[in-house]
């Protein structure tokens, strides 16, 4: 498999995680296991993975909790690339797959990998695997970190690198590097921007007999669409992300929102949305598109970027609170 390789001064002349770009290679030619912790959109998702790719001629498998999480890291790679989705950078989630002979780095759902290991415990082919996000604990996840402990004891060429915005980093690193030889860890950070919060507690309860009440659902439409609204008057570039317990509580709020801020594009982001409208969210929206209103489960928490965000209402606490940044 050989192909030119990645231009990771190009990819990463926008992110922040270029910067750690030096340490994680000295951290490699070290050893083949490696934690890295680096805040949200920073770049760790985009630039870890070519720089794995530059190293060795193998495949890098990168695995997302969630299939929109890997369909979006893996257009985003061959978007900044310049490369057709599925060439060089691809993905494969359940019932979708968009991969070449010659791809680099596939982004997959750890179900995938694991299903995949079982027909090729070796993995054959793969120079590296990326856990990404791994502080989403689930039964996949830590049933991968253990299969691929076993693989590595095979293979002392396979690299294995955990990733997180959000990690107990020593213990992860204890797991996938040994108790007595621990997998070194590469932190980065960037400044905090000025966030202002606002508190606007619910009149009425939260939950009744039924579940989230219809009272609850109109407290948490109305707070985001005012607090929509006057964000936009002084950034129309600015999008809105609302976070809600549940797909039901999304489609209801957003039924709400359309109704209290028609001049939005409101918008709804959960598992049970078509692939293509996900899709259309994580790409973001043209300067001269209508602002738009983002209603989501704890997907888009951890494991996707919005771009465009500059005001968060979340309604998955007793009242409602919006989180307005000063910067972005």
């Amino acid at each position: 498999m050989t192909s030119a390789p990645f231009d990771l001064r190009a990819i990463g002349a926008s992110l922040s995680f270029a910067a750690a770009l030096d340490e994680v290679a000295a951290a490699l030619d070290a050893g083949t296991a490696l934690v890295i912790s680096a805040p949200p959109g920073t770049g760790k998702t985009t630039l870890v993975p070519p720089l794995l790719a530059s190293r060795s001629p193998g495949r890098v498998i990168v695995t997302q909790p969630r299939r929109v999480a890997a369909r979006a890291a893996a257009r985003r790679l061959a978007q900044l690339d310049g490369s057709p989705l599925g060439t060089r950078a691809g993905f494969t989630v359940r019932g979708e797959r968009s991969v070449g002979r010659d791809t680099r780095v596939e982004f997959v759902t750890a179900g995938v990998l694991l299903r995949r290991m079982l027909d090729d415990p070796g993995l054959d082919g793969v120079d590296a695997v990326v856990i990404d996000e791994v502080h989403e604990r689930a039964l996949e996840t830590d049933l991968l970190i253990g299969l691929l402990g076993e693989v590595r004891e095979l293979r002392d060429d396979l690299t294995l690198v955990a990733m997180s915005a959000t990690l107990d980093a020593a213990r992860i690193a204890s797991v996938i590097g040994g108790p007595d030889a621990p997998a070194p860890v590469v932190e980065h950070t960037v400044p905090a921007h000025p966030l202002t919060e606002r508190w606007a507690p619910s009149p009425v309860p939260r939950l009744d007999e039924r579940g989230v009440t219809r009272g609850f659902l109109d407290h948490v439409a109305r707070t985001a669409a005012d607090a929509a609204l006057d964000l936009v008057r002084g950034d129309p570039a600015a999008d809105v992300l609302v976070f809600a317990p549940g797909a039901r509580e999304v489609a209801e709020i957003a039924r709400r929102l359309r109704d209290r801020a028609p001049g939005f594009d409101v918008r709804e982001l959960h598992g049970q949305v078509p692939a293509a409208e996900q899709d259309a969210v994580i790409r973001g929206r043209r300067p001269s598109e209508a602002p738009r209103l983002i209603v989501t489960t704890s997907l888009a928490e951890s494991s996707l970027t919005v771009p465009g965000v500059r005001l968060v209402s979340t309604a998955a606490c007793p009242g409602s609170r919006s989180a307005t940044p000063r910067a972005a």
